[in-house]
Order: C-alpha cells, then structure tokens, then sequence
C-alpha cells in the first residue's frame, strides 16, 4: 500500500469506532499508533524530500534566468557587431534556457502543490495520533482501574467473611448475655435488698406487736409510739386467759 493510501485510509478512519469493535481494545490501538507514527514518520521524510526538491528547483530556475538574460545580452552584442551568426547561436540558447525556466516554474508549481499536501497530511495525521495516545491513556488508565479492583475483590474474596461475621455474632451473644447477667444481679440486689427491709418492717411490727400485748396486759400506754396512741377514754382492760393460766401454774407447783 502506498504512503498516500494509507494516510488517506488512517485519516478517514474512525479510531473509537474500531476501538470499540475490537476485542482487545488496548492491543489493537498500540498497533494503530505504531503504524501512525510509522506513517507519520514516512509523510515527513516525503516532505523533506519535496521542500529540498523546492529549494534545488528555485536555485536552478534563478540560474537559468540568469543565463536566460546572458544569451539574450550576447546575441545583442553580436548584431551590433554585424555578427548574425554568432546572434543566432546565442538567440537559440536564450531560447533553451527560457524552455528550461518554463520547466522550473511549473515544477515548482508542483512542489508547492505537494508541499502544501504534505504538510496539510502531517497535521492531520499528528491529530490522530494525538487523539489514538489520548485513548490509549485511557484504556490504560481503565485496565488498570479494572485490575486493582480485581485485586481488592480477590482479597475481599479470600478473607473467611462467614467467620468474621461469626465472631460479630459471637460478639452480640456475649454483649447480649453480659446485659442479662447484669439485670438478674440487679434484680437480685433489689430481691436481697427488700427482704432486709422486709425484716426490719417485721421487726418493728413485731415489737408493736408486743407493746400492743404490754397495754393489753395493764403497762402503760403512754409507751406506746405516737401511732399508736390511746383516745381520750381508758381502755377497760379484759382478762387475758393466758395470763390467767400462767399465773395459775405457779400455784400449782407449790401445792
């Protein structure tokens, strides 16, 4: 394939378009780039060679009109002189060198046109490629995204999740049994805590209880504590039948 071909064919390409119909994206546009710059590289030797080609053509044109002008002052030196053949001769090379000037010219015409396409080329070309290095960067740049992931994914994988979540649990049984042990010994403090307030409370219900029989018996009253405290009447006493007995044991004894 000639160079002319294949830039026509890398310019009139689509770069994302085959990137994304390629099965391996990456590959493929190290190999577009690589012919790219190999096709770049070529276009601008091409145009090396047309701009030299220029600079060669344009020398010889300004000599050949040089010479041009040199036949054209001889042959008018020669017919002053009377010389017609030597003004002939010099009018024949004139005319050479005015054929020679045409050609020059128009290859020079060429070589501009050529140039001009050379250079035109370049710039297009240097634009995608510039545009295949920025996509290349980016599928780099996504291959490594995706292998990193990869890699946090596989150790996330090899990590024992069951186990983790397994002592979690543990964890919560633990913290949930540690939060019942500490209500039933709340409880239990409360438990132990009212049965010596329940003791206290029969105790002194208890010795109520005693002073009530004191002031049944015939003690007297004013003992009794406040809540207790006797009406403005007296207490007609009745006889208490266990007293009686155990007075009357004694007398028993002793007969």
């Amino acid at each position: 394939m000639g160079i002319f071909s294949r830039i026509s064919e890398i310019i009139n390409s689509n770069v994302n378009a085959m990137l994304d119909k390629a099965e391996d994206p990456e590959k493929m546009v190290k190999l577009m780039i690589h012919e790219m710059e190999d096709t770049l590289t070529e276009v601008k030797s091409s145009a090396a060679e047309v701009v030299a080609d220029r600079i060669r053509t344009t020398r010889l044109l300004e000599n050949e009109t040089k010479r041009q002008q040199e036949w054209a002052t001889k042959a008018q030196l020669a017919v002053k002189k009377g010389r017609d053949d030597l003004a002939r001769e010099a009018l024949e090379q004139k005319l050479d060198s005015e054929r020679k000037c045409q050609h020059y010219k128009k290859r020079l015409d060429e070589v501009d046109v050529l140039a001009s396409q050379y250079q035109s080329d370049i710039s297009r070309l240097e634009e995608k490629l510039a545009n295949a290095r920025a996509r290349q960067r980016m599928l780099i740049a996504s291959h490594q995204s995706a292998v990193t992931r990869r890699r946090v994914e596989e150790k996330i994988y090899k990590l024992n999740t069951t186990g983790a979540f397994a002592k979690f649990e543990n964890y919560e049984k633990r913290i949930d049994r540690f939060q019942a042990e500490a209500e039933v010994m709340s409880i239990s403090n409360n438990s132990l805590e009212k049965k010596f307030v329940d003791l206290v409370h029969g105790e002194e219900i208890e010795a109520e209880l005693q002073r009530l029989k004191g002031v049944e018996n015939g003690e007297n009253a004013s003992e009794l504590p406040s809540r207790f405290e006797t009406t403005s009447d007296p207490i007609d006493p009745k006889p208490d039948p266990f007293a009686e007995e155990a007075k009357a044991a004694p007398a028993k004894n002793a007969s």
